[in-house]
C-alpha cells in the first residue's frame, strides 16, 4: 500500500473523528469502526448491538503504551519485543495512567466505556494504516478507541462489503483497502493478553505463534 495514500486516509479518518463523526478502517486483523468523541462512541455501541460492559479499544504502539500503561520496566520490555521482532497484532491490557495529559483531552464517557476495571486495552501492530492512525491521533493528542465493525458477537468482518449495513450506515468515511491480511473462518481478530496475569481475555489471530513467542522469549506461559 502507497505510503502517501496511507497518510492521506489516516488524516482524513482523523479530521472526520474530530469532529464527532465515526469512521471504518481496515486493519490487518479486520476492518474496525473508531470514534474519539461521545458522539462517535455512542453511535458505534448503537449500531454494533453492543453491550457497554465491552469496552473499546484504543489505537496504539509500544511508545503509547510504555507512556501510559502502568507496568514493571520487564513487562514494557516484552512488549517492545513483541512489536518490534515478532510483530505479529495483539491487544494489551493493564492499568493506566489515567491522568496523563492527551488523556486529558478525552471525552470522560468515551474513556469510562473505553476502560475497564482501572484497565486499557491498546491494539498494537495491527497494520500500516493502524500504526498510521495511532501515531498521529498521539501527534494531535487526540486518542482513537474502537472494536471490530460488525453487530455484536457476529464475528469480525474482513471485506468492507461484508460489514452488515446497519453498522456501515454509523459511518461517515470508510475506506476499502480489500481483504483483511488476517482474515479467518473463525471470524477472529485480534488476541487480547492481559498483562497483570497473562491471562487471555480473548483468543484472536495468530494466536498459536503469539504464545509461542512468549514462552520461548519471555518463559511465559498465556493462560487461556
Amino acid at each position: 500500500m502507497n505510503a502517501q495514500r496511507v497518510r492521506a486516509d489516516a488524516n482524513a479518518l482523523l479530521d472526520v473523528l474530530a469532529d464527532g463523526g465515526v469512521a471504518i478502517a481496515p486493519l490487518d486483523v479486520a476492518y474496525a469502526i473508531l470514534a474519539a468523541t461521545t458522539q462517535g462512541v455512542r453511535r458505534i455501541f448503537d449500531a454494533k448491538q453492543r453491550s457497554y460492559e465491552k469496552p473499546s479499544g484504543m489505537f496504539g504502539n509500544f511508545a503509547m503504551s510504555r507512556q501510559l500503561h502502568v507496568m514493571a520496566k520487564e513487562k514494557h520490555a516484552m512488549v517492545r519485543e513483541m512489536v518490534e521482532a515478532v510483530g505479529l497484532p495483539f491487544s494489551v491490557v493493564a492499568p493506566f495512567r489515567e491522568a496523563h495529559p492527551v488523556l486529558q483531552n478525552v471525552d470522560p464517557f468515551v474513556l469510562q466505556s473505553s476502560s475497564k476495571a482501572g484497565t486499557l486495552d491498546m491494539l498494537l501492530n495491527a497494520g500500516h494504516l493502524h500504526d498510521v492512525i495511532a501515531h498521529e491521533s498521539w501527534e494531535r493528542e487526540m486518542p482513537v478507541f474502537g472494536s471490530s465493525a460488525n453487530l455484536s458477537l457476529s464475528g469480525s468482518k474482513y471485506r468492507l462489503e461484508d460489514i452488515d449495513d446497519v453498522v456501515r450506515a454509523a459511518a461517515d468515511i470508510a475506506f476499502d483497502y480489500g481483504l483483511s491480511q488476517y482474515a479467518n473462518h473463525q471470524g477472529r481478530s485480534s488476541t487480547i493478553v492481559d498483562f497483570r496475569d497473562f491471562s487471555v481475555i480473548r483468543v484472536g489471530v495468530r494466536f498459536d505463534a503469539l504464545r509461542r513467542a512468549f514462552k520461548d522469549r519471555f518463559g511465559v506461559t498465556l493462560r487461556t
